[in-house]
């Protein structure tokens, strides 16, 4: 047991005498935390505005002064005809025009926009906020029922997303490279064959990242509740959970990749591949799943991060029970058995 501490200690010095291995593994949960919760936002703001009217009525003067006051949409310009409304949309002086229509006043119809549709997804939700402002005077969009996001703001879903992606790329990207690492200097022959068993060799080789793991997400845990106020609806016993099992998942994953790769550069690109590009495009992290084609959807079935971020968003966001998320607590405990039995299959076959 002593030898195991030992084993531990030692890799524990290794990291934190790599400086540039520490500050990726603590400033890059700050940064991402930061950018995605307060400059990477899909969040509708100042949305740059342009009028087109023909007729300064009372009534279109009112649903020209509810754009004007929401924080959704600044009124840059009135122009008199929808084509110079067109002509500043395509020289980049908006983003957004509302025509009102004749019969507007009486009908509380005919408006139309022209929107800047590079892009779709802005697009549309551009068109939906003017919408509810234009023809629901009683609505407000901030008081309107939202469950679990009143103010729909999107670091609600991606502080989940981050805690995914982080814990995945910390736990099975650095293992895995702290690992090929002692195979490629011809160190690790000298490891597998000390006082130690190999496989407690490799166990005390990650133990060191299974506590860095935890402390990132105490950071990131602290971070969303204190700084970007993202609530913890649900059971902290249950997210910690969850957490061991996705990060036990991980470390398994990285010893996987250690007994495929041979050097620190193959070890970069398996995991590039089979971690970073799937955890960013097929785990719903930034696109929804279901809007996916059928092909994708079931690529995705096999990304672990997908179902973890799923069940924070449950657990942090909804505050549901463990009953709602035992779905993706069985997917994840079998995919954590099964890496950790190939891992282990091929370690001893490697020996």
């Amino acid at each position: 047991m002593n030898l195991f501490i030992s084993f531990v200690i030692k890799e524990a010095k290794h990291i934190l005498r790599d400086k540039r291995t520490m500050l990726i593994l603590f400033g890059m949960p700050l940064v991402l935390m930061l950018l995605f919760g307060f400059a990477i936002t899909t969040d509708v703001k100042n949305v740059r505005t342009i009028v087109v009217m023909s007729q300064a009525d009372h009534l279109t003067q009112q649903a020209v002064e509810r754009l004007s006051h929401s924080e959704y949409f600044t009124i840059v310009r009135t122009v008199a005809t929808p084509q110079q409304a067109e002509r500043l949309i395509r020289d980049q002086q908006a983003d957004l025009a509302v025509v009102f229509g004749h019969d507007f006043a009486s009908k509380k119809s005919g408006v139309q926009f022209i929107v800047d549709g590079a892009d779709p997804n802005m697009a549309q939700q551009w068109t939906n906020y003017a919408t509810q402002v234009l023809l629901n005077p009683s609505s407000n969009l901030v008081n309107a029922k939202m469950l679990y996001n009143p103010q729909m703001r999107s670091a609600y879903n991606f502080v989940p997303a981050i805690m995914g992606m982080l814990l995945m790329l910390v736990c099975a990207m650095m293992t895995s490279i702290s690992i090929v690492r002692e195979k490629e200097r011809g160190t690790m022959e000298v490891l597998l064959v000390s006082p130690t068993r190999p496989l407690m060799v490799i166990i005390a080789k990650a133990v060191p990242y299974l506590v860095l793991a935890f402390t990132i997400l105490i950071i990131i845990l602290l971070m969303a509740r204190f700084v970007l106020g993202v609530p913890l609806a649900g059971s902290l016993f249950w997210i910690i959970f969850f957490s061991t099992i996705y990060i036990l998942l991980a470390l398994a994953l990285g010893l996987l990749i250690s007994n495929v790769a041979d050097t620190q550069l193959v070890a970069l690109l398996l995991s590039a591949m089979v971690l970073l590009l799937p955890i960013v495009m097929l785990s719903g992290m930034l696109f929804p799943i279901e809007s996916m084609p059928k092909i994708l959807q079931w690529v995705s079935a096999i990304v672990p991060p997908r179902y973890y971020i799923s069940a924070m968003r449950k657990l942090m966001i909804m505050g549901v029970g463990v009953k709602e998320v035992l779905s993706e607590l069985a997917v994840l405990s079998g995919m954590l058995v099964f890496l950790l039995a190939l891992s282990l299959a091929k370690f001893k076959k490697r020996l």
